[in-house]
């Protein structure tokens, strides 16, 4: 039995066929792995950010219109996803340091603070992996301050398109934040 290209799994992949995205996960997995391990320090965290690669490859895939290689494609993705997650890294060391330089013992307004900002960052990765048109309507709403009238006209759909794709954006955003709930206690 010969192997499918890529191409012909990507064209199965975008009709939801679950076996041809298992075939291109066992196919590239490696090599998104050895991306990630290369630059992070942690194997966990990169074997993390190949799922996420993954998931999102999955969200998209009725949209992906390859310019490159699948390959090629993948990767950069993973590149993306390992500067993301530096620069928070890298953020998150900042803010520890300057806290223990500058506050004292008995200041939690920067514990606070961070576990605000570490919030905040999670809800960017959730937004991040929203259906297109979800989340396009979601920041359109909610980082721009459109009403649902401009989003609208922006995005040339109906009024009532903008509603349901706002309302799906919500309700995806609660679910995947309810297990943060111990946050909103301070």
């Amino acid at each position: 039995m010969q192997e499918l290209s890529d191409i012909q799994l990507l064209h199965q992949l975008q009709e939801g066929n679950e076996s041809a995205f298992t075939t291109l996960y066992k196919r590239y997995w490696k090599l998104l792995f050895s991306v990630a391990a290369n630059k992070l320090d942690n194997l966990a965290d990169a074997e993390e950010l190949v799922q996420d690669v993954f998931s999102d490859f999955w969200d998209r895939r009725h949209s992906i219109e390859l310019t490159s290689s699948l390959p090629a494609y993948l990767a950069v993705a993973m590149k993306y996803r390992v500067i993301n997650l530096q620069a928070r890294q890298k953020r998150a060391r900042a803010y520890t340091a300057y806290a223990r330089e500058n506050l004292s013992p008995e200041d939690h307004s920067t514990e606070q603070w961070l576990s605000f900002e570490e919030l905040k960052d999670q809800l960017s990765n959730l937004v991040a992996r929203l259906p297109d048109r979800c989340r396009l309507t979601y920041q359109l709403s909610r980082e721009q301050g459109l009403s649902q009238k401009e989003i609208a006209r922006q995005m040339d759909i109906s009024e009532k398109a903008v509603e349901h794709n706002l309302s799906r954006a919500i309700k995806s955003l609660k679910t995947a934040l309810k297990h943060l709930s111990s946050f909103f206690s301070f």
